[in-house]
């Protein structure tokens, strides 16, 4: 595949989908063929597998049914969207990808690593981005982001405690440690303009 693909992870409120926008637009601005997606979603079963993943309450499924939910809407998107994609020639920026579903279902919720990444291996062939970008802000400054965010309403993930998000930071810092080949980590503070300056030179080499 002639493409690059292209994550951005972190916990609730450190600008991910804004910033992907953004950094969508400096690459087309450079020449680039962009395809711009999320997770859970990204193609139209996976889009129907997200409602039922953000919509209720927290409880609503176990980690080890998050898991199999996860992976099987990452499943469809990686065959209906990414991997078309990169085929062509494209660069692909995704919203969250396999590391999310790592930090939350696995370390914050226990499920086995090894496990998640054979749900992926199954699933998505054990696709992995070509450079994961993981955006960290302080605990307060991201809460009072994604509060911000959440007016009106958080979905079941943005909705749990304050001890299951500093979990999930702390995997994507774990995981970031023991990939520094794939991930760079990108202070997420300062003006949106910022930041972007940030991933793209985060993204030399590529």
């Amino acid at each position: 595949m002639s493409g690059r693909f292209i994550t951005l992870e972190g916990g609730e409120g450190v600008g991910k989908s804004t910033q992907l926008r953004c950094l969508a637009e400096a690459l087309r601005s450079r020449g680039h063929d962009v395809i711009e997606t999320r997770e859970p979603g990204g193609s139209a079963g996976a889009e129907q597998i997200r409602a039922m993943l953000m919509t209720g309450d927290a409880g609503r499924w176990n980690a080890g049914a998050e898991a199999l939910l996860f992976a099987a809407a990452r499943a469809d998107h990686v065959a209906k969207t990414i991997r078309p994609a990169l085929e062509r020639g494209a660069w692909v920026l995704c919203d969250r990808f396999i590391d999310s579903s790592r930090a939350y279902q696995g370390g914050a919720d226990g499920i086995s690593d090894a496990d998640l990444l054979r749900l992926h291996a199954v699933g998505s062939h054990g696709l992995l981005p070509h450079r994961t970008l993981l955006l960290t802000l302080p605990s307060g400054e991201a809460a009072r982001r994604a509060e911000e965010r959440d007016r009106g309403g958080a979905d079941r993930f943005g909705a749990r405690d304050a001890a299951y998000h500093a979990k999930v930071a702390a995997a994507f810092r774990a995981i970031a440690e023991a990939e520094p080949e794939r991930f760079r980590l990108i202070d997420a503070s300062g003006t949106p303009d910022a930041v972007t300056e940030r991933l793209l030179e985060a993204l030399d080499g590529l």
